[in-house]
């Protein structure tokens, strides 16, 4: 009885994820928007100083492909969830997903694998760019924690991701999305270090959850600013936040709809 319950919802998911990730993929706007801008970002940030080491001997080409890293996790999952959510609304693919025998649970978990392996495939070629073209070397170790962190780290941005889809229209989301995740980019310290940033932005750093995500990886480097217990208790209560905001912007829109 469990195997013919399970077995069927099982083979949903990996079609429906299949089908998430061929649609994604043929999308230019978020395909290589998605898997190019960090490198280009670390191009033109991280190259030019990839081969110095900062003064605790930690190397800076590393830091900053953790840094990116951290920004491209983040920008697959804020952008994908917020503005693919928003564009099917637009479309009114929820209201189909309704009608068909499909669990809600399922297509939501679809989004999630489709987001950790567009996730997966963005780190690698990021680290790969870094390591070829930047001469940046750590050990496998090392590079595996980093990936690892940062995609069992992502919860809070996902759950952004779907709050920003349920708040906003096909319009407006890739505007809203631009608002939260770039400022929050910047102000932890992704793009450029936060000894460099004005000292009310270090003051503030402290209290985004950006920070605390990127400490994921910068401390696999020996290079975080907390424990690692510190930053998940805060990437908890982010993802508290942005779940229940999420949740009260679907069931705002159930209500609407399907009242």
């Amino acid at each position: 009885m469990t195997s013919q319950a399970v077995a069927p919802v099982l083979k949903m998911l990996l079609a429906q994820t299949r089908s998430e990730l061929l649609m994604r993929w043929r999308v230019p706007a978020f395909s290589v928007t998605n898997l190019v801008l960090p490198i280009v970002f670390f191009t033109f940030f991280g190259l030019p100083v990839a081969h110095l080491r900062r003064g605790d001997g930690v190397s800076i080409g590393a830091y900053l492909l953790a840094s990116f890293g951290a920004y491209a996790v983040g920008n697959v999952m804020v952008y994908g969830f917020g503005i693919g959510v928003a564009n099917e609304r637009g479309m009114k693919i929820d209201r189909l997903m309704r009608a068909s025998p499909l669990p809600p649970l399922v297509f939501m978990l679809a989004k999630v694998l489709t987001a950790l392996v567009f996730s997966l495939v963005a780190l690698v070629l990021l680290i790969a760019f870094g390591i070829v073209v930047g001469g940046i070397h750590e050990t496998p170790a090392v590079w595996a924690t980093i990936i690892t962190r940062l995609l069992a780290g992502s919860l809070p941005f996902i759950a952004l991701g779907f709050a920003i889809g349920y708040w906003s229209g096909p319009n407006a989301a890739p505007a809203l999305a631009n608002l939260i995740y770039l400022p929050l980019s910047f102000a932890s310290g992704l793009f450029v270090p936060l000894n460099q940033l004005p000292a009310f932005i270090q003051n503030l750093a402290p209290y985004l959850p950006n920070y605390h995500y990127a400490q994921l990886a910068w401390s696999a480097l020996g290079a975080g600013r907390e424990s690692l217990g510190e930053s998940l208790l805060w990437l908890a209560a982010y993802t508290a936040l942005f779940l229940t905001l999420a949740v009260r912007s679907y069931r705002r829109e159930e209500r609407a709809k399907f009242a």
